[in-house]
């Protein structure tokens, strides 16, 4: 039920973005030198690596790291990044990710491939069997803040709870959060 549900959705904000998506993407383009998208090496279900795509919000030479370890993320973000991160539309692409089955919804964020902590405590605890989501319960709960032990225990959580009515409502909470920006640091 799941899987259709993500279809469902995909497929219809696909046709109904399908206009603004395109003009994003001329956006990234005609703002900064580099193509619109961005793919990105991410982990999924069962620690496979899979490419993750997204708006590029970042310069073409900024190195592929978790954002809070570059020395000054606000540098190296292009003239629309920040706008792009912080409204989340950076994330609109991965529907893409939803279409192939790499993605979900709802789940726990990929993690990059070479978060290494992140990836061992995720195994340790048995949220990498779990499908990653464009939005999860630690995503709503802390995003770019949370400490990675506590991002996991919310994965954590979410695994050992999740359901269809779990799912719909961190689908409510993140709308609410992206309309209000919150946390998100850069």
């Amino acid at each position: 039920m799941k899987r259709l549900f993500d279809l469902g959705c995909a497929l219809t904000l696909g046709v109904l973005l399908a206009l603004p998506l395109l003009m994003l993407a001329c956006l990234v383009r005609l703002t900064s030198s580099g193509p619109a998208l961005y793919w990105s090496d991410r982990v999924g279900q069962n620690n496979r690596i899979f490419r993750m795509p997204k708006f590029r919000s970042m310069r073409t030479d900024t190195p592929a790291v978790a954002t809070h370890l570059l020395p000054d993320p606000a540098a190296c973000l292009t003239p629309i990044g920040s706008f792009l991160r912080k409204s989340s539309l950076d994330e609109l692409p991965q529907l893409w990710s939803i279409f192939k089955g790499d993605m979900s919804l709802v789940g726990p964020r990929p993690a990059l491939f070479n978060q290494e902590d992140l990836i061992a405590l995720r195994t340790e605890h048995g949220v990498h069997r779990l499908i990653p989501g464009i939005t999860g319960w630690a995503q709503i709960n802390g995003r770019d803040e949370l400490p990675i032990p506590d991002k996991v225990a919310l994965d954590t959580e979410y695994l050992r709870n999740r359901s269809f009515l779990f799912d719909l409502r961190i689908l409510l909470l993140t709308a609410w959060r992206v309309i209000n920006r919150h946390g998100v640091a850069h």
